[in-house]
């Protein structure tokens, strides 16, 4: 029978960390979050470094996890034989179904990224057609296609096509950051009214608000999800015990250090008034504010550069919501089917295929709703449960599974271990809870524009698919406790 090949090395692992986590969370989030927490003014830089915190405690949780752990399925798996196998699928359903609704959603972003490349070489005619709704619709679908089949065709493509686009991404970014840093808030506002006629104003008023901080906080906390795609990956990882923790860490620091100096850079050159005002009707990014300071070439190749850092995002995140599918199959709470090999390719076609139908179904959720940021709060939603309950299985996994404990190789203190699950689960409740308040307490047209409680559905659903298939293997005569109590082969 055919099975996963360890074929991803060291450098393909830590490509696949940073390729998810850069994309929207460097190139939009930091600038529409004025769209999305109104008040955050000049406070958005704190807020991702405030984000950082929770995060890093995450990325401590995975990469002990994964030590001890490395099989495809990722957090699944940890919460599963850590903690409970309820919990484990259940956060980890909500987890798919967030990461794939963005895949989705940042497949429809790409798109406007590609007409302000059309806009800036002169290219109208093309630039207005990619603003027709049908051609945004099948662009984003056809990419989304196209990388599912990319990822089909093995690990070794897959690593081929991310790492040399990583490379891209940052180059081209540092055109930003370079740029960013070399001009100045006058040097925007005269070439605003150079080409648009318009002044940009002088800087409000923008009074400290501790619940507008924390609720940007929490949304900034979504720049850093995607290192848990590199644990995901842990069936085909080559010296998975030493290289799984060493890729998460690297991932998050990597991304932690050019996120701010990128996001440092464009508030450096433009206006947070500015960036705040254009936020509440456009859908704005860091290469489209600076294009404005820039000669044509060097604006079309940062919306290049941004383009390319969000079509890393989708093989990346292909990978990981297939392998969390193929685990729950393999464990026999999804279809068998579901677990089946390339025979070939060595890759799980049935669960690529699978997460890319959910995908297109974000595709048109972001067309229909006319705000990708609902897709965006139901992954903030998804991924705080999810990363909380790796902090808490850090300090279970001792008592329910002693025999996995012994196999961490990362963070082997013990003391060490408890100040990672304690302080990550208080960190990261705390903002689960502001985000919740913040999605709740908004007005939106009906009831589900509400992330929390599209999110409660998924999780009601979740739940239905888990006892369905309980019972149906127990009365196969599956043990379930037993099953639960070590790793798939």
């Amino acid at each position: 029978m055919p099975q996963l090949k360890r074929h991803l090395g060291l450098l393909g692992l830590t490509a696949t960390g940073i390729c998810a986590m850069l994309g929207a969370s460097i190139n939009v989030v930091p600038f529409m979050v004025h769209r999305s927490v109104p008040g955050i003014g000049p406070y958005v830089l704190p807020a991702f470094i405030f984000a950082a915190i929770p995060a890093m405690f995450a990325a401590f949780a995975y990469a002990t996890l994964a030590s001890a752990m490395p099989r495809p399925g990722g957090s699944y798996l940890y919460a599963s034989r850590g903690l409970s196998p309820y919990l484990g699928f259940i956060a980890s359903f909500s987890q798919w179904f967030g990461l794939s609704i963005v895949i989705g959603v940042i497949a429809y972003v790409i798109i406007p990224f590609l007409w302000d490349i059309a806009a800036a070489l002169g290219w109208s005619d093309l630039a207005a057609d990619l603003k027709i709704g049908s051609v945004r619709v099948s662009l984003a679908l056809g990419l989304i296609w196209l990388f599912v089949l990319i990822n089909v065709l093995g690990v070794k493509l897959y690593a081929r096509t991310l790492v040399p686009m990583m490379f891209l991404m940052f180059g081209l970014g540092m055109i930003v950051i370079f740029a960013g840093f070399w001009f100045n808030h006058g040097d925007f506002s005269a070439a605003v009214l150079a080409r648009d006629g318009q002044a940009v104003g002088e800087e409000p008023d923008a009074p400290w608000r501790w619940m507008t901080f924390l609720s940007a906080a929490a949304l900034m906390f979504s720049s850093f999800i995607g290192f848990d795609a590199i644990a995901q990956a842990g069936g085909e990882a080559r010296k998975p015990s030493r290289n799984l923790p060493l890729a998460i860490l690297l991932a998050i620091t990597a991304v932690g250090a050019f996120y701010f100096l990128f996001a440092f850079a464009v508030y450096h050159a433009v206006p947070w008034w500015y960036v705040a005002e254009q936020a509440q009707g456009l859908d704005i990014s860091a290469p489209g504010l600076l294009t404005y300071l820039l000669p044509a070439g060097l604006g079309a190749a940062i919306l290049a550069g941004a383009a390319v850092a969000l079509i890393n995002d989708l093989p990346a995140m292909l990978l990981a919501v297939s392998r969390l599918m193929f685990a729950w199959a393999e464990d026999g709470i999804f279809p068998r089917g579901v677990a089946r090999v390339h025979s070939r390719f060595h890759t799980p076609h049935v669960a690529l295929a699978l997460s890319g139908a959910i995908a297109s179904i974000g595709v048109l959720g972001s067309h229909f709703a006319g705000d990708f940021f609902l897709g965006i709060d139901i992954m903030v939603t998804a991924m705080l449960v999810n990363f909380l309950l790796m902090c808490v299985t850090v300090l279970t996994l001792p008592r329910v599974n002693a025999r996995l404990a012994g196999e961490i190789t990362a963070l082997t203190s013990r003391l060490s271990q408890q100040v990672v699950g304690i302080g990550g689960a208080l960190l990261l409740t705390g903002f689960l809870v502001i985000h919740v308040w913040k999605d709740l307490s908004g007005e939106v047209s009906a009831w589900y524009f509400h992330s929390t409680w599209v999110w409660l559905l998924v999780m009601g659903l979740g739940t239905s698919v888990y006892l369905f298939r309980r019972i149906m293997l127990s009365r196969s005569g599956v043990v379930w406790r037993d099953r639960f109590s070590q790793l798939p082969d």
